[in-house]
């Protein structure tokens, strides 16, 4: 084998592993919360500003509010609702758990 080929080979040999490293990465940023299937919202009406859905507005904004202790879906009536949920996200999940509460009272 030539010098040249040899080179060649080394350097590709060399290369071949760090191709794969931004896929790993990607399999790195999962974890349990974003892993399963966001708990469904449970209103009719946009958490923020109270809008029902389908009105003016047209179809909600869905969004997936995961942290450490939830994976959520969230809907708004408008893009403008989504930085005030997460300005203060603590407060409208309360509000979230609450309908969670009341729809699973209402079936028993």
């Amino acid at each position: 084998m030539t010098m040249k080929k040899l080179k060649t080979l080394t350097a590709v040999a060399l290369a071949v592993p760090f191709m794969g490293l931004p896929l790993a990465g990607l399999a790195g940023n999962t974890n349990s919360a974003a892993a399963s299937k966001p708990a469904p919202y449970p209103l009719d009406t946009c958490i923020v500003s109270g809008e029902k859905f389908g009105g003016d507005m047209g179809d909600p904004i869905v969004f997936v509010y995961s942290n450490k202790d939830v994976n959520q879906e969230v809907k708004f009536c408008c893009p403008m609702c989504k930085p005030k949920f997460l300005k203060d996200p603590d407060k409208y999940m309360k509000i979230i758990r609450a309908a969670e509460t009341k729809a699973r009272d209402t079936k028993n």
